[in-house]
């Protein structure tokens, strides 16, 4: 191999490197779904991709699933119920923002699977459980599909997100193979 050729196979290798991290920073990232808190959208060991550029350029939509930095520095995997100035209250399992009822039809195959009589999610008022009547200016109320056993907005050590900590929108299952799927509202 001469001087040439070798310099052709640096200068592509380092070509591939550097768009990997372009890409990884600023277009897509994986992220790992760990624990229980979005099932059935999402099971324990899901590898989703992230997209970062759509919401850096476009605001993120009720009900997108978003990836979040906490406090702990952990990522959360949750769902946006609840934009800046939304009132959110849940009754008889129904969710209504600013009197609005709004049908959530990515929790049917949850709630069918329900063999108590109970509701998926408990009735609970922002003021109850937060302390404030709408989501602050530059924040959301996030929610995990298994309303039974997630940590999201309704607690106070998650409470309202602030956009600054989102990480990116959660666009496709690639991980496992079997759970594979581009994620709808």
């Amino acid at each position: 191999m001469n001087k040439k050729e070798l310099f052709g196979w640096v200068k592509a290798i380092g070509i591939a490197v550097i768009a990997v991290v372009v890409i990884r920073l600023f277009l897509v990232t994986p992220a790992s779904v760990s624990g229980a808190s979005m099932m059935p959208t999402f099971e324990n060991g899901d590898y989703v991709l992230l997209n970062k550029l759509g919401p850096r350029l476009f605001d993120y939509n009720r009900f997108d699933v978003v990836v979040f930095k906490t406090a702990k520095n952990e990522n959360y995997i949750k769902r946006i119920i609840g934009l800046p100035g939304d009132h959110i209250e849940y009754k008889n399992d129904e969710l209504w923002i600013n009197g609005k009822r709004y049908d959530e039809p990515y929790l049917d195959e949850y709630k069918d699977e329900l063999t108590d009589g109970g509701p998926l999610t408990r009735d609970f008022t922002l003021e109850e459980s937060l302390g404030q009547s709408t989501v602050p200016e530059g924040h959301y109320f996030v929610m995990g599909d298994n309303r039974r056993g997630s940590l999201d907005s309704r607690k106070p050590e998650v409470g309202f997100v602030s956009a600054d900590v989102v990480v990116g929108r959660a666009s496709v299952v690639f991980w496992p193979f079997d759970h594979a799927k581009v994620i709808k509202e």
